[in-house]
């Protein structure tokens, strides 16, 4: 069994979801859930077509961690969209 690392991203109005070991491997769903499903769907279409092409498919080599940081802790050097403070 091969683990790929999903992204998921929140836009204005759904969410988007990406996996990076897959270029161009995506997908879009209105709730967390929705886009899950939709992007299981897609990395098992996404291996499938590049196997049918006789391309290798990519090992998965993405891991991901959160970092916690309190709001204090960010310093006064970083650029003010980065610190969420509108320029």
């Amino acid at each position: 069994m091969r683990r790929y690392l999903v992204v998921i991203e929140r836009g204005e109005r759904n969410l988007s979801a990406f996996a990076p070991d897959l270029p161009g491997c995506i997908a879009t769903g209105r709730t967390r859930t929705e886009v899950l499903r939709r992007m299981r769907r897609a990395i098992e279409m996404h291996v499938e077509a590049l196997r049918e092409a006789g391309v290798p498919v990519p090992e998965p080599a993405t891991d991901g961690e959160w970092v916690d940081l309190d709001e204090g802790e960010l310093p006064s050097s970083v650029h003010p969209l980065a610190a969420g403070r509108h320029v």
